[in-house]
Order: C-alpha cells, then sequence, then structure tokens
C-alpha cells in the first residue's frame, strides 16, 4: 500500500515539472511575440536604413526553438532510458 503512494506521489512530481517546463515554454513564446515587434517599431522609428533588430530576433527565436525541442521531447528518450535503468539498479541492490 505504502509503495502505491510513494508512486503516485513521483508520478504527481513528475507531471507537476512537466507543466512548469510546458509553461515556461509557452511563457517565452508569449514574451517572444510581444517584444520582437516593439523592436521593429523601436527599429523603424529611430533608424530604419540599420535593421539591428534582426540580430534579436534571431537570438532569441534560436532559443525558443530549441527550448521547445527540449519541452516537447527530442531526445529525451535516452534520459527516460537512463531514469529507469538507474531505478531498477536501485531496485535489485535492494532485493
Amino acid at each position: 500500500m505504502e509503495t502505491d503512494k510513494n508512486n503516485l506521489n513521483e508520478e504527481y512530481l513528475r507531471a507537476s515539472a512537466r507543466m512548469e517546463e510546458i509553461k515556461a515554454f509557452y511563457s517565452n513564446v508569449a514574451a517572444y511575440v510581444l517584444v520582437i515587434p516593439f523592436l521593429i517599431f523601436i527599429n523603424y522609428m529611430t533608424y530604419w536604413d540599420y535593421k539591428w533588430f534582426w540580430y534579436p530576433m534571431a537570438g532569441w527565436g534560436l532559443g525558443v526553438i530549441i527550448h521547445g525541442l527540449v519541452t516537447f521531447g527530442f531526445g529525451s528518450e535516452w534520459e527516460k532510458r537512463k531514469i529507469k535503468q538507474i531505478m531498477d539498479e536501485e531496485k535489485n541492490k535492494q532485493l
């Protein structure tokens, strides 16, 4: 009975952490969508001949893409396998 409670608690913690990751990603996307047009507007109003807004747009955009890949599982299978392997080794040590 106690192990079932522990498993449920671990699942809840993992789901909570996953939800926080997804929420952070969408917050990052929302900030990007709001700030980049503002930077374009500032560039347009000050000196439009030099388009400096491309630099923060490209850098932050790359960061958003990488954040999305990490959040939605690109390459996370090895982490899950390694965690399962470590948990299985711990379980075998206890027996």
